[in-house]
């Protein structure tokens, strides 16, 4: 079901604060603290004792403590204290989680842990560049399964019919798409020649007329998007299309965690080369996008909903077949490490 052996985020690093956060990651209940130095901690959210999660309990300085019979626990998982118990078993211990922290967001390893290697995590291009914006970023829970995400994050297509007002327009509809794999997962791209700027763009590119656009949408395991948008003059050459001066280019990092088998987390920030001291107009841009997605999530909890409860087939068109070989991808690193 899901690829263990990876970097997930858990939680945005802003929230993680000296308290008790319980989350819900592949199916596995995991509490969340930051001790008092400020390194974060993950556990599993259940005392050895009678399984009441320790998330209902307490922080007693870096320590989690029970709630039901005072139990102890360090940042290690190790319980370190047993109320009128002179001694502690070698098996009072709950599962801890390697952690790392990068580009703002706290990131998990739920597979061996002897194998959490933070330099895995995705590179995020143009982070500290200084001509370069970042929006603050932002999460919502959708109702589906992750992979119906992944599906949607490598179907450029879809834009012109979900999001007409925002990323889409008319010359979405029947551009074709390029499909490649590479050693981290499946890229799907296209460019669009000679169309009109989608309008969530407008503010930010900086040339009056047409445009040549670029759509590139990359997912990498488990399950990570880059969306890459670029917009230039028309007639730009693509291979200059980066360095020319008119450029705008957009990298929206979509990043999913499955709660369950029909639940997923989706965090997203977006870097950008314009407006970079213009705070107005990267909120802007961070609203929009965020409506854009609501719009995917309503259509993703439809079609989670509609896989449930339809008994007739389904078929499959051109247009999955980045989708459709992610997801063979998938279930062989799933199978891999079943064996491995």
């Amino acid at each position: 079901m899901f690829i263990r052996n990876a970097w997930y985020v858990a939680a945005w690093d802003r929230d993680l604060v000296h308290q008790l956060l319980p989350v819900k990651i592949l199916g596995e209940n995991i509490v969340l603290y930051r001790q008092t130095d400020g390194t974060p901690v993950a556990l599993e959210d259940a005392c050895v004792h009678r399984k009441l999660p320790l998330s209902m309990g307490r922080i007693h300085g870096d320590w989690v403590e029970c709630g039901y019979h005072g139990l102890r626990f360090d940042g290690a998982g190790r319980c370190v204290h047993i109320p009128c118990a002179d001694h502690i078993p070698r098996s009072a211990k709950v599962r801890s989680y390697p952690l790392a922290v990068r580009y703002g967001l706290v990131w998990i390893w739920m597979g061996q842990a002897a194998a959490a290697n933070p330099d895995d995590i995705v590179k995020v291009e143009h982070w500290d560049d200084a001509g370069w914006h970042k929006t603050a970023g932002d999460t919502m829970t959708v109702d589906c399964h992750y992979l119906y995400l992944t599906d949607n994050l490598l179907d450029p297509s879809h834009v012109a019919w979900v999001h007409p007002s925002s990323f889409g327009d008319a010359s979405c509809e029947a551009t074709p798409v390029e499909v490649a794999a590479y050693d981290g997962g499946i890229h799907a791209s296209r460019w669009m020649y000679n169309s009109q700027v989608a309008p969530l763009y407008r503010r930010f590119v900086a040339f009056d007329g047409a445009c040549d656009r670029l759509q590139r949408y990359s997912v990498r395991f488990p399950c990570h998007a880059l969306v890459t948008a670029i917009f230039v003059p028309a007639g730009v050459p693509a291979s200059a299309a980066r360095q020319n001066g008119s450029a705008f280019i957009m990298d929206s990092y979509n990043l999913l965690t499955p709660v369950d088998e029909g639940r997923t987390r989706y965090f997203w920030f977006q870097v950008h080369n314009a407006s970079a001291t213009d705070a107005d107009a990267s909120r802007a841009l961070a609203e929009g996008v965020k409506g854009a997605f609501e719009e995917d999530r309503v259509i993703l909890n439809a079609v989670q909903r509609g896989f449930a409860t339809s008994h007739s087939g389904h078929i499959s068109i051109p247009i999955d077949a980045a989708p459709l070989r992610f997801r063979r991808l998938v279930k062989q690193r799933i199978a891999a490490e079943a064996v491995g």
